[in-house]
């Protein structure tokens, strides 16, 4: 009986496991594979389901005949780099990425930071999308022309990829079908990197998008073309990627569908969602999932292998910005007045630490865990880059005895001061950063842990990258290890 096509794991390009021995040539049957053609399943619109369902078969995926579908191409283990020329009060309500569409405004190349000191290079026009890779080992740009991708340490670009129009030799030859009719255009506003390998997903973004902005395009590097894609009808918000899952955000559903053959899974119903706000697990074996809850101030968490659904109650204002550690145990959360960071259980949403990044209302950009659960990272439209100090038994997290419900306008006060509760500022007693980075406020940031100990990499939507170190002994200002322009003036208009 003919088997369905399967994309097998991709392998990495950077890391420095082997990928899987590929066939040479030869299906599962042992006969001969036709060379010309690649795997690109014909998928539609979800279908119209229940929420909270998992079904057994999609109807809408239609049957694969695999005399007209063979097998995808296996990767192979490496890319050759393409040269680089006070929480809670009720009220109205004003990743780890960041796409140009959320910005309020543009804002003057001459700005400066806390510091006084000038910025290094203008904001970048060109710069639609930044984002880390899950391991924060790199991270993708996407451009009004395209998309590039950079390692953090050592600092340098891997390879960059123009999808604007290609010139015809005949003016009456039809355009690439991968750009758009009429579009002519490379932006992209979403790119999603499955750890260092060659397969990304791709969303068209900005004035001249390459692809439909309903669009989830499945981008194989190594053909330097799509070889799948996912159609809705509204516009993709984000997309996360896992080994086995893609999951794909819009302005009120998510859809999680099997990578091997991209049918549906489960379709989750949330409250508005514009940010595309979406974390998950990426330990294997265990699928954690949080995405906005449907009421205002809540999450929900998705524990599939013990097929358990969990709502935290987190905020009374809107979620904001939420992280999920890589293994899946804890959950940070931040709503819309910015000025404190939540931290829970993920398995029992138990309240285990609140951590202040400030009195003054912010909007937060991103949230991120360290790899040794000991840090908590955040950034802000502040242009501070706060490092936390995680009072947490990482080991006991299932068994932590929880804090008791917050109050929404007043954080946790020990005994001996509840006598003055209400005289006192309300962050008095909070839990404040260990360390700080200043940067220029206003400017979008994001913040993730490096790989060596006690360091930070800051990506910026002006096309900046910093590494720096803080002191977990004595704290204060971070030290600034490098400072670059990833987007160098040449290739800004």
């Amino acid at each position: 009986m003919a088997t369905t096509p399967t994309l097998p794991n991709p392998s990495s390009f950077l890391d420095d496991l082997l990928p899987p021995e590929p066939n040479k040539g030869r299906d599962n049957d042992n006969k001969p594979r036709e060379p010309n053609k690649v795997w690109k399943p014909k998928v539609r619109d979800p279908p119209e389901m229940p929420p909270d369902t998992e079904p057994q078969q999609d109807p809408e995926t239609p049957d694969q005949e695999p005399e007209q579908d063979p097998e995808p191409p296996i990767p192979t283990d490496a890319i050759e780099p393409t040269p680089s020329g006070g929480e809670e009060e009720t009220g109205d309500d004003s990743s780890a990425s960041v796409s140009s569409a959320l910005a309020a405004a543009d804002l003057a190349s001459t700005a400066t930071g806390a510091s006084g000191t000038e910025r290094p290079f203008p904001a970048a026009k060109d710069l639609l999308h930044i984002s880390f890779n899950q391991d924060y080992g790199c991270f993708a740009a996407g451009t009004k022309s395209g998309f590039r991708i950079f390692n953090c340490d050592p600092f340098r670009e891997i390879f960059r990829r123009d999808l604007g129009p290609t010139a015809t030799s005949s003016p009456d030859a039809a355009p690439p079908q991968d750009v758009i009719p009429g579009g002519g255009g490379g932006g992209v506003g979403v790119v999603e990197m499955l750890f260092r390998c060659n397969i990304l997903a791709l969303v068209g973004g900005g004035d001249a998008p390459h692809y439909p902005p309903n669009k989830v395009m499945i981008w194989d590097d190594h053909q330097s073309r799509c070889i799948g894609e996912l159609s809705f009808k509204s516009p993709v918000r984000a997309v996360r990627l896992r080994r086995d899952r893609i999951i794909v955000i819009l302005d009120t559903k998510v859809y999680v569908y099997n990578f091997a053959d991209l049918k549906l899974v489960h379709h989750i119903e949330t409250a508005p969602n514009p940010k595309g706000l979406c974390a998950v697990s990426q330990q294997p074996g265990s699928t954690v999932l949080v995405c906005p809850g449907a009421q205002k101030g809540q999450i929900r968490v998705e524990h599939y292998g013990a097929r358990k659904t969990k709502f935290i109650n987190a905020h009374s204002s809107r979620v904001a910005c939420f992280a999920l550690s890589q293994d899946g145990r804890l959950i940070a959360t931040a709503s819309t007045k910015g000025t404190l960071v939540r931290i829970f259980n993920a398995a029992e949403g138990n309240l285990l630490q609140e951590v202040r990044r400030g009195a003054d209302r912010a909007e937060i950009y991103s949230l991120a865990f360290s790899n040794n659960l000991q840090y908590l990272a955040v950034s802000s439209d502040k242009g501070t880059i706060h490092v936390f100090n995680l009072k947490i038994n990482v080991g006991l997290t299932t068994n932590d005895k929880p804090l008791p419900a917050p109050e929404p306008d007043v954080p946790h006060m020990s005994p001996s001061f509840s006598f003055i509760k209400g005289v006192l500022p309300k962050y008095f007693h909070s839990e404040w950063s260990v360390a700080q980075f200043r940067l220029h406020e206003g400017e979008q940031y994001i913040v993730a842990f490096g790989h060596e100990k006690n360091t930070v990499a800051v990506v910026g939507m002006d096309g900046s990258f910093y590494r720096c170190q803080f002191d977990p002994v004595n704290g204060g200002e971070m030290q600034q290890l490098e400072c670059h322009n990833f987007l160098k003036p040449s290739d800004q208009p």
